[in-house]
């Protein structure tokens, strides 16, 4: 037997089923006529993000990284909720702003922007997050073209990591930002092009759940910034702090102390050095906003026993879900957590491999799992699987396709 990861506390039954914004998944499943199906639920943002407010200190801005969820019902309803947007491609950048997003809230980040993304992020009056010299310098010349005042910022490549870190994005030689000691004559270049400094953006790693390492990772984050900001030789406007919160997936996963983390940056907030009084400070999250929120439902369309072990073969698969089968960023799978939406809360009772309808063996889902007894027709539901979920995963592998998805 192998433990299932922790399912997150904001779900119920009703009536011995899964519920989901009140409703259960039988009824969510009838009303688009199947599975496979993703399901966000805004009360579990809204309270996310209501957590999150009431921990952090009030001068922070919290900003939402689209890569972890770009559903436009996700967006436009998060767009009520957070401060800024922070995108990675024109695709990002065109679906924020078809559902609403202003432009002034969005930035833009990630390495080998093409020329017309930065002509589409000028023509918006995005803040454009620098990743070389050879982006800034492009990004100048193309806003002197068009006749317009580029706002921009340098992405610092810093000389350290984020600690516990599931992806490291920061230290030694990374494809992301310029490397710290070459940011000061970077930003004085730009300043003195005539463009709108925007300040720096500090992203050095992902899905911490270590409250220390990420205290210790903010402080060292604000001391650069300070450092970096003497050497330009003026105040910081804005100071992107990078994010990096986590979220429990495996077995002994513990959440995030976000107050704790709260705390700290309250404290360091209180004696901030000259450079930085009055910078406008932000976090960008993705998985820790929407993470939780989503579930991935997907029907059981076979029962079979292969050498007495027990396979529940559903019509989903890593195609929809490719994290929870091990294969985003994983080196040793673990089971994500797991149940069986139609029997939800019912005692487990054997040890089953729920896989997908893929032909292959890399489509698990959960591995000698300790579940109630299910049949066909019966509905699995994975946890944790509003973020990287349906837009990280290969829909078009074997001709399956997308899955469905809605927000309740």
């Amino acid at each position: 037997m192998k433990p299932v990861g922790p399912i997150p506390a904001d779900f119920t039954a009703i009536g011995g089923e899964l519920a989901l914004g009140g409703r259960t998944v039988s009824a969510l499943v009838e009303e688009v006529e199947g599975t496979p199906l993703f399901v966000y639920v805004s009360d579990v943002i809204l309270a996310r993000m209501g957590g999150l407010r009431a921990a952090m200190p009030e001068r922070l801005k919290i900003h939402y990284a689209m890569k972890a969820n770009p559903f436009r019902p996700v967006i436009a309803f998060l767009n009520e909720l957070a401060d800024g947007f922070d995108v990675a491609s024109e695709g990002e950048l065109l679906r924020a702003i078809s559902v609403g997003v202003d432009p002034s809230k969005i930035s833009f980040a990630g390495p080998g922007k093409r020329d017309q993304e930065l002509v589409l992020a000028l023509l918006h009056g995005v803040t454009i997050n620098l990743e070389s010299a050879n982006e800034a310098r492009r990004a100048l010349a193309r806003a002197e073209t068009m006749g317009v005042t580029p706002r921009l910022a340098i992405r610092v490549n810093p000389d350290f990591e984020m600690r516990g870190s599931g992806m490291k994005m920061g230290g030694g030689a990374k494809p992301f930002g310029v490397d710290q000691a070459q940011v000061p004559d970077l930003a004085r270049e730009v300043i003195a092009a005539g463009a709108e400094w925007r300040g720096l953006h500090i992203y050095t790693g992902s899905q911490a759940l270590d409250a220390d390492s990420v205290i210790e990772t903010q402080a060292n984050v604000l001391a650069l910034a300070a450092r970096i900001s003497d050497e330009i030789g003026v105040r910081l406007p804005h100071l992107n702090m990078g994010g990096g919160f986590g979220i429990p997936y495996f077995d002994k996963d513990r959440p995030l102390d976000i107050g704790r983390v709260g705390e700290a940056l309250k404290q360091r907030f209180a004696d901030l050095p000259p450079a930085l009084q009055d910078t406008e400070f932000a976090i960008e999250l993705g998985r820790y906003l929407v993470g939780e929120a989503g579930v991935y439902l997907t029907t059981i369309v076979d029962r079979k026993v292969s050498h007495g072990v027990t396979y529940l073969i559903t019509d989903g698969g890593m195609h929809h879900q490719l994290a929870a089968s091990g294969n985003f960023g994983t080196v040793v799978r673990r089971n994500y957590p797991a149940a069986i939406a139609t029997r939800f809360g019912e005692e487990a009772e054997e040890e089953v491999n729920i896989v997908g309808c893929l032909c292959t063996p890399l489509d698990r889902l959960s591995d000698q799992a300790m579940m109630p007894r299910a049949d066909v027709g019966d509905i699995v539901v994975m946890f944790c699987a509003g973020a990287y979920g349906a837009s990280a995963s290969p829909a078009s592998f074997l001709g399956q396709g997308p899955a469905f998805e809605m927000l309740v």
